[in-house]
């Protein structure tokens, strides 16, 4: 596996003890190489919500190892001490619904998280132009998200996500709210970035128009994760958003 990539071994997620305990996550092994896009399925209350709230260190699992790149970040507890920093860092973020601010432009939207971590103002922005450039939205760049198209605001949040080049981004749900078209488009543009900057991306999703182009597939079921090879059907170059 790419050092840059995650790995998941035997992490487990429990709730409450004893007799009344609920086993949300029993043994869940996975791994995504850097520039890799990969697909996560599974039926409600199979577990999904709690390996992707694991993953982004926003609860704490029960047991098992994940690794970040070359660094154990959890091993039977945390290894690292700040985990907002984790978060805001190493681990990006993008949503069923773009949640962008909406008292704040495109660019602004994307530039704050480098801003709000230290990064001068004008190379933020630097940045933010940079990724709102190679997602083909740059021209929107300082239309407020009440501007926006769906499509657009959807690409302003991906690149949000990316801003902080982090190494690995956890997507959930990000076509659920799209027709196929834009589904597609959303889907190409996330397996661009992932070449382009190298980064790791999980795609919860229960969307049947993009699972035929995920390579890899990981399904949870019962809290267990069972890994198959996907179809990787060609992307339609063509869509926009």
């Amino acid at each position: 596996m790419d050092k840059r990539g995650i790995r998941i071994e035997g992490l487990s997620k429990r709730y409450g003890e004893g007799t009344t305990a609920v086993h949300a996550l029993k043994d869940v092994n996975l791994h995504v190489d850097a520039g890799e896009v990969v697909g996560l399925i599974g039926p409600s209350g199979s577990g999904k919500s709690t390996l992707l709230k694991c993953l982004g260190a926003v609860i704490d699992p029960t047991a098992g190892r994940m690794i970040l790149g070359d660094e154990v970040i959890y091993d039977n507890g945390w290894k690292v001490r700040e985990l907002r920093a984790l978060r805001g860092d190493k681990i990006g973020f993008v949503f069923q619904a773009p949640y962008l601010i909406p008292f704040l432009d495109a660019t602004d939207n994307v530039a704050l998280l480098p801003m709000l971590a230290g990064m001068p103002n004008a190379a933020a922005r630097a940045r933010a132009d940079e990724l709102l450039t190679a997602l083909d939205v740059q021209h929107r760049a300082q239309a407020m998200p009440a501007e926006l198209s769906g499509g657009e605001q959807q690409r302003v949040s991906i690149a949000r996500g990316l801003v902080n080049q982090p190494p690995v981004i956890l997507a959930d749900e990000p076509t659920a709210p799209l027709d196929s078209a834009r589904a597609m488009a959303v889907v190409r543009i996330l397996n661009d970035m992932a070449r382009k900057y190298a980064t790791a991306i999980i795609v919860v999703t229960h969307d049947e128009k993009i699972i035929p182009t995920f390579k890899r597939i990981y399904h949870i079921r019962e809290g267990v994760t069972h890994e198959e090879a996907g179809e990787g059907r060609a992307i339609d170059h063509g869509a926009s958003t």
